[in-house]
């Protein structure tokens, strides 16, 4: 079963992003950072089966370059209004399968969001699903079929929050798609698994073990 999706990814202010990791990897500019997580994130997803359109909500210049040069389409994002703002703003037009994504998962392989986008397709319908990160308290993924309102609830334990507004978890083995990174052990993390391209060059060095991607 396929179905076209549409991803929403909202990506903050480059100057205001990834706070926690602020100073977490000496000698690597902060915000060539947090640019760097979300293109190898928005390059995992153009490369998905079955993703037909991307939405970047951000208000950063840079970052709605880098979007563009991805594929994706770029909405200005609604200024200090928060991520959930931004999500519901990113699918206000959406007719159908949504996915708000975050923009954080730099070892994100297109497979593993591939198989979470396919679980969603076979929910009860009208319902809502979502994928928690890998400490299980956080969101990487919520999804809502045509006619259901994404109803976004991201932040600090977002899964729960998730859960309590009617949404259902999916609960594949995706470590990749789980590994969102707000820290420099996340990080680390995610480069056991693999990062990105972009990540990968700007990080080069900084982790004891070197992983291909």
């Amino acid at each position: 079963m396929t179905q076209p999706w549409t991803v929403v990814v909202p990506v903050k202010r480059l100057a205001a992003a990834k706070t926690r990791l602020r100073g977490g990897l000496p000698g690597v500019p902060h915000q060539d950072l947090a640019l760097a997580l979300a293109a190898d994130t928005l390059a995992a997803v153009r490369a998905c089966p079955g993703v037909a359109e991307i939405v970047v909500v951000t208000d950063d210049a840079q970052v709605a370059g880098t979007a563009r040069s991805s594929g994706a389409r770029v909405l200005p994002d609604v200024a200090d209004a928060g991520l959930n703002a931004a999500f519901r703003h990113g699918v206000a037009e959406v007719a159908g399968w949504v996915a708000g994504l975050t923009a954080d998962l730099p070892a994100l392989r297109p497979a593993e969001l591939a198989a979470a986008l396919h679980a969603a397709l076979t929910s009860p319908p009208g319902t809502r699903r979502f994928v928690a990160d890998t400490p299980g308290t956080g969101t990487v993924l919520l999804a809502a079929p045509p006619g259901v309102p994404l109803d976004p609830r991201f932040g600090a334990g977002s899964a729960a929050a998730h859960a309590a507004s009617g949404a259902r978890p999916l609960t594949g083995d995706w470590p990749s798609l789980r590994r969102d990174v707000d820290t420099a052990d996340d990080l680390a993390a995610a480069a056991q698994l693999g990062l990105g391209p972009r990540t990968a060059a700007l990080t080069a060095g900084c982790f004891t073990e070197s992983f291909s991607t």
